[in-house]
């Protein structure tokens, strides 16, 4: 049975996680066998998927540095954060200035007591909080988030990789509508989304995922659903009139990891100003 809205899921090691998958498929070790397991039968479906994931987490470093070094941001919310891998958002952002705050979103219970002990050494700056991503008012009226809400500082949103986990039922195009005119004027948008624009491959994937999490889980999109996300919102980049595959965008020249010409899906996103 899919949890309602709001209510805590409870830890089952016997059903995959989609964060302990994405773990493993970063090499972490913060995973169970089930969710090997996952990964095993989801890399028959889509070979590029952990290509796919290395991609994602580079652009996801990429994107945050780029805002902290080169727009001054210094406030981070991260919404789906999945389990802390180094290097995590607060430390990307805190190398460039360790004033940065991260308040940290997921609503996995694995995610959070991981989280809670990682971010120990330092709460004055990073915090976790163990909600669902979707309950914007219950989000912004924490103390936590508040403390980052200053007039005239901007603060990113991250939604990296995460909005894939919402079904359209749900409307996770409002969701960020929503999140967007909560925040500070000049803040900032960080989206990407599993896409592909293969109908069946969309179809095989998403019901794969939706059973084996059984229903945490939302869809995988086409690229022209992803660009909704992105509507009323100002890409940075001069010449990108639209989201990108993400390995793409702003590149670390031709070491870091790229996705492949023959990827079955990708990650499709980028960074834009709230107007």
């Amino acid at each position: 049975m899919r949890p309602e809205r709001g209510e805590p899921l409870i830890f089952d090691s016997r059903k995959p996680s989609v964060a302990r998958m994405y773990d493993h498929l970063l090499g972490g070790t913060d995973n169970y066998q089930v969710d090997r397991d996952a990964c095993v039968e989801l890399l028959r479906l889509a070979p590029s998927t952990r290509e796919l994931a290395l991609v994602n987490r580079a652009w996801l470093v990429r994107a945050v540095h780029y805002l902290a070094e080169e727009r001054g941001v210094r406030r981070f919310l991260d919404h789906g954060s999945g389990l802390p891998t180094r290097p995590n958002v607060h430390e990307v952002a805190q190398a460039v200035d360790p004033s940065c705050e991260v308040v940290y979103i997921d609503n996995d219970p694995v995610v959070a007591a991981h989280g809670r002990v990682s971010l120990a050494e330092d709460p004055s700056t990073t915090a976790i909080l163990e909600i669902d991503m979707r309950q914007t008012d219950q989000i912004f009226d924490s103390p936590e988030v508040a403390r980052l809400l200053r007039r005239d500082q901007p603060v990113a949103a991250l939604f990296v990789s995460v909005l894939h986990c919402i079904r359209d039922a749900d409307d996770p195009w409002a969701l960020v509508r929503r999140v967007a005119r909560r925040l500070p004027a000049g803040s900032y948008m960080v989206i990407s989304q599993l896409a592909s624009d293969d109908p069946d491959l969309r179809a095989r994937i998403t019901d794969f995922m939706d059973d084996i999490t059984e229903g945490q889980w939302g869809e995988v999109r086409s690229t022209g659903e992803v660009k909704r996300f992105f509507e009323g919102l100002q890409l940075l980049e001069v010449d990108q009139q639209e989201p990108v595959e993400v390995s793409t965008w702003r590149p670390d020249g031709d070491l870091g990891p790229r996705q492949g010409a023959n990827s079955e899906w990708i990650e499709y996103g980028g960074v834009a100003l709230i107007k």
